[in-house]
């Protein structure tokens, strides 16, 4: 499946409603929880023995086309949840109709460019929920 398609939306953390999607978005990340390796070895086994430990989203960057004329553009309303340290809820949706939704402090940065480079919008999800993931009907 291809990622076109893909949106991201937004509300403040706990609010009703709908979320206000988040345009040009132009990259997602990887989605998915990797449990740490614990060793659980007692004395009477042959082999090192393993299960999963807490998991660990690592960093869920997104991009953006760059843009920054109207105070809806995601450069803005990042920058300023960025800077007032909130947090924000996240929906993020597929083609396919998967839905994943999560509650994040976001860490956002213009990148740079050169020559025939574009300019785009970084955004880093600091996850503070589980990832709630709904499949489609």
């Amino acid at each position: 499946m291809l990622a076109n398609g893909a949106t991201l939306g937004y509300k403040e953390k706990d609010a009703t409603g709908d979320y206000t999607d988040l345009p040009g978005l132009k990259e997602i990340p990887d989605c998915g929880v990797e449990p740490e390796k614990v060793e659980n070895t007692c004395l009477a086994d042959k082999n090192k023995q393993y299960e999963n430990g807490i998991g660990d989203l690592g960093d869920m960057k997104y991009k953006w086309k760059y843009k920054n004329s109207s105070a809806t553009d995601p450069y803005r309303i990042l920058r300023a949840a960025q800077d007032a340290g909130k947090v924000l809820s996240f929906k993020e949706e597929l083609s396919d109709g998967t839905v994943t939704e999560f509650d994040a402090q976001v860490s956002v940065k213009r990148t740079g460019g050169g020559v025939n480079g574009v300019v785009e919008v970084e955004a880093t999800m600091m996850v503070q929920s589980d990832l709630d993931i709904t499949d489609p009907a």
